[in-house]
């Protein structure tokens, strides 16, 4: 059956799919043809040149690919099973070389005529002095035009740059392995891409000079050279960057131009108290941002905002200047923190900020007893509660805010992009017409310029990028695991000057109830000899809710010398005192985490300490070579431990530090693209594309400050565009 007819036909529809592929297919996300046209090659074998037989024994022994074009001389199966191989000897003007089959060689005894003529390409080795290509890619030219055998033009696996598609075992399963991709792939280019519209306008494309989609569309699966290749690459790379800037000017737009907010008189007799009280004088990065942020609130526009600050540079006095504003004008403020242990931590911290003030703070988590919860959601529901802290509880369908006009969320990247809309559609109450919400969102997980970009590309964006001028730069050692014995000395030493310390074990989700026995063990050995005469107490995400209440609370009235835990203390505990930072295993925490963990030392004004441990030969790797790039597998792994470990000895620099864990880890993983919601990019490399990105960025704002709703003439294919395949992604921009 063919339904050649439209970009939308079903890929089973597709001549060599089916059925049973297309169910295959639909598991990677390719459901139409247009999904196929748009699933690229993750890489080429260059075979643009033939040559002959005798030039491969002294040219191409060993070395890459090559192709070479013969006819089948003769065919046979030799040697005894297991051990059989199946042999054919192709020959042209100059000489012969075997073509070796060591799998399936039955099927082979059934697949050549003598005299048929082959295109083969492969690696040549040497069986003794005969060149030979163990199981090369081959296609036939003299096929009659048996299109399952070869395409149109008799090339399609050894002639040109051949591409190659990623195929998945279900994907084998079903022989749609690489070879099988690509004959799929050749109909879907000659059937179908002539039906691509163009989306680009022709005034922008042709001002940028950039390849027609058509044009690009082959020669991303089927250059005939480099420079059609590069060509192809840099148009679908734009358009990439392009469309998804596209998204972040569209919502950009809809909130300073569709939706009503609050325009909050910014004058605050709260605040200003608040600022008489603290003990400290704020940074003058800390004075920059409240400004920003106030006059964003006095605009009658909803502010969405991205406070970016390192660990330490006073991000939540900062947003409770914003929420004391919210109260002053008779609003509500949420503050919405990724764990139980942080929100705590926020209630507890925000309730001493905020000690003598008219102001009632209300704290909401999961595993508050029940009198207690219906109390606060109560509170909630009636207004009285002005400021509510809390986890995602705070978006369950039993909380009902009365009266929502700031939300502040922490640690935002941990957050499901349905998350976060949830919470904003908590201020949309039953029979009120309530104006929209301004929206802060926080991190301390500094984010490179082009990441920024593209996740908050939506946001204004403040930094904070000082810290307190009492405070000293953490000193960081990685140490060896044959070390430990001087490294806990050290610890006793800081103790009895009268500091507090933590020694922080990994707590991994695939090995959880492992990781945490290890800690738990650990903290009884330390406890019970290593230890012995100081305080211990240990804190993990497992313990009841009361229980990590007593034990922080303990903490930080120096009732305990050293806390041993898990990375359930990543962000939020804030205890001026504490000078040492040990970290068991850091070879298994990722560089951001490090960082984290760093920064929860050094809040106070004495010299602190940041110490890694990790096994003695990784202390090694870390002190040679750089990270390698491109090294496969274990090797790999290891080079990337050394290169986050040492990174974190020379540097403190937050910005330094996501750079480069960006540049290890790759956009999609640096807060996962199922957080984020960040569009999959097949093509552009945040890294390497920056100033495509920033190209393409300054045409989407230009195009949606001229044209909001995209509804000139010569935008129509944009909005089809838009309506057709971005509706989904556009959503969870709207979410973010």
């Amino acid at each position: 059956m063919s339904q050649k007819n439209s970009l939308s036909t079903p890929i089973q529809y597709l001549k060599g799919i089916g059925p049973r592929r297309s169910e295959v297919l639909a598991e990677l996300g390719i459901v139409t043809v247009r999904d196929l046209l748009y699933y690229f090659p993750y890489g080429y074998v260059d075979l643009s040149s033939v040559q002959t037989i005798a030039g491969l024994k002294s040219t191409a022994i060993g070395a890459s690919w090559v192709t070479v074009i013969g006819t089948v001389r003769t065919f046979d199966l030799l040697g005894r099973p297991p051990k059989q191989r199946f042999v054919v000897v192709l020959g042209d003007a100059t000489g012969t070389i075997q073509l070796v089959f060591f799998r399936q060689v039955h099927y082979f005894k059934k697949a050549f005529q003598i005299g048929e003529t082959l295109a083969v390409s492969g690696k040549v080795t040497l069986f003794g002095r005969t060149p030979q290509i163990v199981h090369p890619s081959i296609d036939r030219l003299n096929s009659g035009g048996d299109e399952e055998e070869g395409d149109q033009e008799g090339f399609l696996h050894t002639r040109g740059f051949v591409p190659k598609y990623g195929s998945t075992g279900e994907l084998k399963e079903v022989h749609l392995h690489v070879k099988g991709l690509r004959k799929v792939m050749r109909t879907a280019v000659d059937d179908y891409v002539d039906l691509v519209e163009e989306p680009l306008p022709e005034e922008l494309r042709g001002r940028l000079s950039l390849a027609p989609v058509r044009e690009a569309l082959r020669g991303i699966h089927f250059p005939d050279s480099v420079e059609a290749l590069e060509r192809a690459r840099h148009r679908l790379k734009f358009d990439e960057l392009f469309f998804m800037q596209l998204m972040l000017a569209t919502r950009r737009n809809s909130l300073k131009t569709d939706l009503p907010g609050i325009p909050f008189k910014v004058e605050s007799s709260l605040a200003r108290a608040l600022k008489e009280r603290l003990p400290f004088t704020l940074t003058q990065a800390q004075i920059k941002v409240i400004r920003e942020i106030t006059d964003d609130m006095r605009s009658p526009k909803p502010m969405s905002r991205l406070l970016q600050g390192d660990v330490g540079s006073g991000k939540t006095i900062v947003a409770l200047f914003a929420m004391l504003i919210a109260v002053e004008n008779g609003y509500q403020a949420a503050f919405m923190a990724p764990t139980e242990i942080l929100a705590e931590q926020h209630f507890r911290t925000l309730s001493g900020l905020l000690a003598g003030a008219p102001v009632n703070l209300r704290l909401l988590v999961g595993s508050q007893r029940t009198k207690l919860r219906e109390d606060v959601l109560e509170d909630v529901r009636r207004g009285s509660a002005q400021i509510v802290v809390g986890t995602h509880a705070l978006i369950q369908e039993s909380v009902h805010f009365n009266k929502l006009g700031l939300i502040v969320i922490d640690e935002q990247h941990r957050f499901g992009v349905s998350q976060r809309l949830a919470l904003k559609e908590k201020a949309a109450v039953e029979g009120k017409n309530l104006p929209f919400p301004d929206l802060l969102v926080m991190t301390a997980t500094p984010i490179p310029r082009t990441l920024s970009l593209t996740l908050y590309g939506d946001l204004d964006v403040s930094v904070i990028n000082e810290l307190p001028a009492h405070r000293k730069e953490i000193r960081t050692a990685l140490r060896p695991e044959s070390k430990t014995d001087a490294v806990y000395d050290f610890v006793r030493e800081q103790v009895k000057e009268g500091r507090q310390a933590y020694i922080v074990y990994p707590l991994i989700e695939e090995s959880e109830k492992l990781d945490l026995r290890a800690a738990t063990e650990s903290y009884e050995l330390l406890r019970k000899e290593v230890f012995a005469d100081l305080r211990l107490a240990l804190l993990h995400g497992k313990m009841a809710s009361n229980e990590k209440e007593e034990v922080m609370g303990r903490l930080k009235r120096g009732e305990i010398d050293i806390l041993v835990a898990t990375t359930v203390i990543e962000v939020g505990i804030d205890v001026p005192n504490a000078s040492v930072m040990v970290i068991e295993h850091a070879e298994r925490f990722g560089l951001s985490q490090l960082h984290q963990l760093r920064g929860r030392v050094g809040r106070g004004s004495a010299q602190s300490y940041c110490i890694l441990i990790a096994p003695d030969w990784l202390t090694k790797v870390s002190r040679r070579a750089p990270v390698l790039p491109g090294i496969d597998g274990e090797n790999d792994d290891k080079q990337k431990s050394a290169k986050r470990l040492q990174t974190m000895v020379e540097t403190t620099d937050g910005f330094k530090i996501a750079e480069i864990d960006l540049e290890i880890r790759g956009p999609g993983e640096f807060f996962g693209t199922r957080q984020s919601g960040i569009p999959q990019l097949q093509l552009a490399n945040l890294m390497t594309d920056g100033s495509l990105l920033l190209e393409a960025r300054e045409e989407a704002y230009r195009i949606i400050a001229d044209d909001p709703h995209l509804r000139r003439i010569d935008h129509g294919t944009l909005r089809t565009y838009f309506d057709e395949r971005l509706a989904d992604a556009m959503t969870m921009v709207q979410g973010g």
